[in-house]
């Protein structure tokens, strides 16, 4: 009898130290969870802040200020438009 309470006791310690190292495994996985959870939050942030960002710098208004300003570009007015009209028979296209 002395023998299989040893036995047991033995059997009972590695379960028990097996139990306490998958919850520790479990604890740690989870941690490592919550921080790639919390990195994944702060790039969806970042992101949505970029494309607020991107918004805002291809407006056109700010595309035509800096045509303007930096290029010395403008709009046509109408003296300066010329209408081009094309025949239908010099272009290829047949009536």
């Amino acid at each position: 009898m002395g023998r299989l309470s040893a036995a047991l006791l033995v059997l009972s310690m590695i379960c028990a130290m097996g139990v306490v190292t998958s919850q520790h495994r479990a604890r740690k996985v989870f941690v490592e969870l919550e921080a790639e959870q919390l990195a994944q939050h702060k790039l969806d942030d970042e992101f949505t802040q970029l494309q607020l960002e991107e918004g805002t710098w291809a407006t056109n208004k700010r595309i035509e200020s800096i045509a303007a300003k930096g290029l010395g570009m403008r709009l046509p007015d109408g003296s300066n438009t010329v209408i081009v009209t094309l025949d239908a028979r010099a272009a290829g296209v047949k009536p």
